[in-house]
């Protein structure tokens, strides 16, 4: 059954995180490098796609990250629906500087210090990269202009950081409050219902899965 669009002037965003990576299987955090989708995470892609279009349909906009992860799951919902996609690196996942290709043990060897802060909620540049907070105007802003721009249902491509900011900032949640959210599921998906620049912005559904098995990830 498709979830219809309310009457309202909301406009519905989906937001979908990437397939199974090959880092994401490691437990090593890529931010905005890249290590290719595994072949479960090929799969994942054309079984969110068969979800996608059997309960939203043909999105008026697609939108995805603009790192391989991100762009080889959307080509599955691409094709069923005959559609092309906007690419913004404003959907990417976040900087984490010189963290990124090592595994959550690595950095906790060598920065213990500040992945403790990290872990206690402290908001700091992870590997000299970027912040939630950083993280969360960039990718909000890629969502508002994008609740401006479309009508009805927008699916968005994109990673595990930034769906979890997206959905706190949504609910009016300051940060470090996106770590309330659970890790996101690799292909699951989040619904938000973007009530324009007033708001108030209502969140539908949050990580629902598509895939048994898949899995979420503590690192980004």
């Amino acid at each position: 059954m498709k979830i219809k669009h309310m009457t309202d002037p909301r406009v519905r965003l989906v937001l979908v995180r990437h397939g199974e990576s090959r880092w994401n299987v490691e437990d090593r955090y890529q931010g905005q490098e890249d290590s290719g989708l595994t072949e479960a995470g090929v799969a994942q892609a054309e079984v969110v796609a068969e979800v996608l279009t059997g309960r939203f349909g043909s999105a008026g906009l697609v939108l995805s990250s603009d790192l391989p992860r991100a762009r080889d799951t959307a080509e599955p919902y691409l094709r069923r629906i005959g559609g092309t996609v906007r690419e913004d690196a404003r959907l990417r996942e976040i900087n984490v500087g010189t963290w990124g290709g090592r595994t959550r043990a690595e950095v906790a060897a060598a920065h213990p210090d500040d992945l403790a802060a990290v872990d206690g909620g402290v908001d700091i540049a992870r590997g000299g990269g970027e912040t939630y907070r950083q993280l969360r105007k960039r990718v909000w802003a890629v969502l508002d202009e994008a609740a401006a721009e479309a009508t009805g249902t927008v699916v968005v491509f994109t990673h595990g950081g930034p769906i979890r900011v997206a959905t706190a900032e949504a609910l009016g949640v300051p940060g470090p409050g996106e770590r309330a959210f659970a890790p996101v599921l690799n292909c699951s998906y989040t619904v938000i219902d973007h009530g324009g620049p007033d708001g108030p912005h209502l969140l539908v559904a949050y990580n629902a899965p598509t895939t048994a098995g898949s899995r979420s990830t503590r690192v980004e």
